[in-house]
């Protein structure tokens, strides 16, 4: 397709006939420091004078949050009272979104693989539409996937690319893009690993492509990823139609849609998450209320019958963390993951890798310690349930100066970076003697030995 025809296409579908509409709106970033001003912050969120892109206030955590133009004045009055720090950092909500869906010029922008560039954001459909062309050039390597169907009876689509097929004790690695509807840099990031897994001659992505089955599923909520290039650009949630309720003050009913990253059945509803259906981080009525969240346990643990997978990735935005299971834990308790010594040291070495390129920082660690309690994520069901040893759940760009709405001319340089990291991630996985065949249980047994020797020593 003509790219200009392209872009008049999804900038008249996307924004003009937006149900959401931003204009007026400006993005400001928000720190409470003490608990009367998570209180302050909270009264906001519940009369909507604007939305929190994180609903967990807590102290110290910096916050951002998206205030309407008439409710502006009333919220600079309030923090500028109580001397909350606030910084504005978009100006024009709308024009940030906007311009997001204008396509980047410059470095390698011009770049493409089977008709699909990573210089602009891509809907449902386009990603659906490679994977086809993917399927149909590579066969033998690459083969359809369909983990399951969401709650609007969209296929959950994926790949499997496997240049071993004959083999038998195979090893297995799942990647997870966009559980989350409006991280949109997630599917970009997943569809270039996909790419440098089939082109790469890079010896170390060779080994890592081909000594590995990899299952790929860009966009495991494709409904809600598909309404927020609709209908709401800010969408979070899958599209649950179970309503409880309307939200007042809201512009459209919040309560429908359940955050999936809170409806696994692993420490359900313990901490980090809603029973107000009107929240982002609503945690459904139940574990595994969602047909796209019983889709992804499902597949994993039919998946595990089949071979040992060592690898889970789950690829989020923003904030650029590399999390370690468990994210409701702190302190001692971080050695309920049984190999949290390896999970650590692989993380560190590839927020090293991801460094050097650019100099962009990571950090590391439970997401208690370096973002904020949660509790019912995939991910940790991952770990917990279905044994996987290396998983992680990856925010990746920025810090919070675009967040949801990452520049196309960052999606490259991301991608890169987040290659070097993954590279070097499964350089220290396989120095650790994770791909031996067998030797799991053992490797998870001696990294829990060593912790708890650590341990041991630091409170002696």
């Amino acid at each position: 397709m003509n790219y200009k025809i392209y872009y008049f296409l999804l900038i008249t579908f996307s924004v003009v006939n937006a149900v959401k509409d931003y204009n007026g709106y400006k993005v400001y970033r928000v720190v409470p420091r003490t608990e009367d001003d998570v209180k302050l912050l909270e009264e906001f969120r519940r009369t909507s004078v604007g939305e929190f892109w994180d609903d967990n206030l807590v102290v110290n955590y910096r916050v951002n949050m998206m205030v309407p133009g008439d409710m502006q004045g009333l919220f600079l009055n309030s923090t500028r009272q109580t001397m909350i720090e606030v910084e504005e950092v978009i100006p024009d909500l709308q024009k940030a979104i906007e311009d997001q869906l204008k396509p980047a010029t410059g470095f390698r922008s011009s770049e493409t693989f089977h008709g699909y560039s990573w210089d602009r954001y891509h809907n449902l459909e386009t990603i659906n539409t490679w994977m086809n062309t993917l399927v149909q050039n590579y066969p033998g390597i690459v083969r359809p996937v369909v983990m399951g169907r969401s709650v609007e009876n969209r296929e959950i689509r994926g790949i499997i690319i496997n240049y071993k097929p004959e083999k038998t004790n195979k090893l297995m690695g799942i990647l997870e893009g966009t559980l989350h509807a409006r991280e949109w840099i997630a599917p970009a990031t997943v569809t270039w690993i996909v790419k440098e897994f089939l082109t790469s001659t890079d010896p170390q992505v060779r080994a890592m492509a081909e000594n590995i089955e990899w299952h790929v599923f860009p966009v495991v909520n494709p409904d809600g990823y598909h309404y927020s290039f609709t209908t709401h650009r800010m969408w979070r949630k899958n599209r649950s139609p179970e309503s409880f309720g309307t939200c007042e003050g809201a512009d459209d009913d919040m309560s429908h849609g359940v955050d999936l990253n809170r409806n696994f059945d692993f420490v359900w509803m313990s901490v980090g998450a809603s029973n107000n259906p009107c929240s982002n981080t609503f945690a459904g009525p139940r574990p595994f209320s969602e047909p796209e969240s019983r889709a992804i346990s499902q597949y994993v643990l039919n998946l595990k019958e089949q071979g040992e997978i060592i690898y889970y990735l789950a690829y989020h935005s923003y904030t650029q963390l590399i999390v370690i299971p468990y994210s409701h834990v702190t302190g001692s308790d971080v050695l309920l993951a049984n190999n949290y010594a390896d999970m650590y040291e692989i993380g560190i070495r590839s927020a090293d890798a991801i460094a050097k390129r650019y100099g962009t920082v990571y950090r590391v660690g439970v997401s208690s310690e370096i973002l904020y309690p949660i509790s019912g994520g995939s991910f940790d069901w991952v770990k917990k349930v279905a044994d996987v040893p290396i998983t992680f759940l990856i925010e990746l760009r920025d810090l919070g100066e675009y967040g949801f709405l990452l520049p196309p001319e960052q999606i490259i340089p991301n991608n890169l970076e987040t290659m070097d990291g993954l590279i070097e991630m499964d350089r220290v996985t396989k120095l650790l003697g994770y791909y031996s065949a067998g030797a799991i249980s053992k490797v998870i047994s001696l990294s829990v030995l060593v912790l708890c020797s650590m341990v041991i020593v630091l409170f002696n």
